[in-house]
């Protein structure tokens, strides 16, 4: 199979589908790939770098998109990507389809078979391809918001982990998922009052005896969330429910009742975020207010560290991109349901239930497409 990797166009995207060792891996098994050239360029990676370990480098990405079997990205596709696809081509991706009719719409009329890396699961549940970047972004959740919660940004002016003296800043994190967890660990290193909020039990027991004493765990109903919502400095949104739109636990009405100077980080954006008043920035331009909280909400956090990011998004991907490559998405798919889990559009028809739903799709059943 001819693999495709594409340079990332995203606004101040540097990640990249698949490092050097990746392709010398799929090389190893008898797979060609071809690199745009520069692609690796965010994560300090040179097109000889890419020569060296057997992969083509070319010029433009149309090249890319016309010859190769399998395209292999990091983010969605844009609309001048989108417009590229062909028929019954495989492309592996993250794609976050529910909060995104236009690129919905463009995929199912591509004819491309559209795998998104969030829907991918594992045996005893968990997301394997989310998770890499999940705990990229709930690490950074806390950073980001410790910087827009400086004056000069137009937050509080307060310091996360006070002084002496000087109580901390709250921190109150909506989820105990991979995003949360990973918060709540940053959180509490900075000496801040750390809060998680969660509807699953097991998820806050797990946190209790990671951090003890150091976070509160809370049980998430309506009256938890605003009353937290409301006393917090800072709010970091990791909730996730796969393939559907993210459900909206911070109102308006809340917002406009928060700390003037407050920070919003909703790291959930990617799907709609969990917050009324969220929409997707970028990291040219990150943050607006409304009213007098700061909201922080960057499509793709991780893109801001793309060393650590690509590689730890390498690690997971690589194995899924050798079952691809080795037997083809037919058997692939038919072979490990989980990654069957990862189909979201295939010609022409949605099969995620939760984008169809969310989007006015008709569903069809991925193992009707298998047979």
């Amino acid at each position: 199979m001819k693999i495709g990797v594409p340079k990332e166009i995203k606004v101040h995207e540097y990640r990249v589908g698949l490092t050097p060792s990746s392709v010398r891996e799929v090389v190893a098994h008898g797979h060609a790939v071809v690199v745009q050239s520069g692609a690796g360029t965010g994560i300090g990676v040179s097109d000889a770098d890419y020569r060296a370990v057997g992969a083509t480098v070319v010029d433009t990405a149309a090249e890319i998109f016309a010859s190769a079997d399998m395209i292999v990205k990091v983010k969605e596709p844009q609309a001048a990507e989108r417009a590229m696809l062909r028929d019954g081509q495989i492309l592996f991706t993250y794609l976050h389809l529910a909060p995104d009719p236009a690129q919905c719409a463009d995929l199912v009329a591509s004819g491309a078979v559209c795998i998104a890396y969030e829907t991918v699961t594992q045996p005893g549940g968990g997301l394997p391809l989310l998770a890499p970047m999940s705990e990229v972004a709930g690490r950074m959740a806390v950073q980001a918001g410790a910087h827009c919660l400086e004056k000069e940004q137009g937050g509080l002016g307060i310091l996360l982990g006070g002084v002496a003296g000087v109580e901390p800043a709250r921190i109150v994190i909506l989820g105990a998922g991979v995003v949360g967890s990973n918060a709540a660990q940053i959180a509490v290193g900075t000496g801040a009052q750390v809060v998680v909020i969660d509807r699953k039990l097991d998820a806050l027991r797990r946190l209790d005896a990671q951090l003890g004493a150091r976070v509160m765990t809370v049980f998430s109903n309506r009256d938890n969330i605003e009353r937290h919502v409301l006393g917090a400095d800072l709010v970091i949104g990791g909730i996730l429910i796969p393939g559907a739109a993210a459900p909206k636990l911070v109102t308006a009405a809340m917002v406009k009742a928060m700390k003037p100077g407050a920070v919003i980080v909703d790291v959930a954006i990617d799907q709609g975020g969990c917050c009324e008043t969220a929409r997707p920035t970028t990291h040219a331009e990150p943050t607006y207010l409304v009213g007098h909280v700061l909201h922080y909400c960057v499509a793709n956090m991780p893109g801001a560290v793309p060393r650590t990011s690509t590689h730890a998004l390498n690690n997971a991907t690589l194995p899924f991109v050798l079952q691809l490559a080795n037997k083809g998405w037919k058997e692939a798919l038919a072979a490990n349901p989980h990654l069957a889990n990862g189909l979201n559009v295939a010609f022409g028809k949605v099969t995620c239930k939760e984008v169809a739903e969310t989007l006015g799709y008709e569903h069809h059943d991925p193992a009707t497409l298998l047979e």
